[in-house]
């Protein structure tokens, strides 16, 4: 099986690009959905990096799922990451109003943040 964990690190990257680009727009949702889908695909490449499969959306679990030790901090980092997976992007994610709506500057920083360092964990995890 050819080792595809670069590719999905190198597409990790993009989409904290995105993520970086949609906060300068003000799109603050889709700044936080491109920082989940950015520390999603991270995650998954070290998965693939270690020989192992990984299926699912869930930062934290796939965290979890890692053979090796994951700071406490970081996982409730990604947990934070993974409550921008849905709301982010669809209308009855909440009570009421479209989801850019209740998403700020506030939101796509942290965001932003704890993706870039669940990147940075991964990158070293790799070299």
């Amino acid at each position: 099986m050819t080792d595809r964990s670069q590719d999905w690190f190198d597409q990790a990257q993009r989409d904290l690009e995105q993520a970086k680009a949609s906060q300068k727009e003000g799109r603050h949702e889709w700044a936080c959905f491109a920082a989940q889908q950015s520390a999603e695909k991270a995650v998954k490449a070290l998965h693939l990096f270690l020989k192992q499969e990984a299926w699912g959306h869930v930062v934290a679990r796939l965290l979890n799922e890692l053979p090796i030790t994951v700071s406490e901090d970081l996982l409730d980092k990604a947990k934070v990451l993974d409550g921008f997976y849905i709301p982010t992007r669809y209308a009855n994610g909440h009570p009421e109003g479209a989801p850019f709506e209740h998403y700020g500057r506030i939101q796509s920083k942290d965001a932003i943040n704890y993706a870039g360092e669940i990147l940075k964990f991964v990158r070293s995890e790799m070299a």
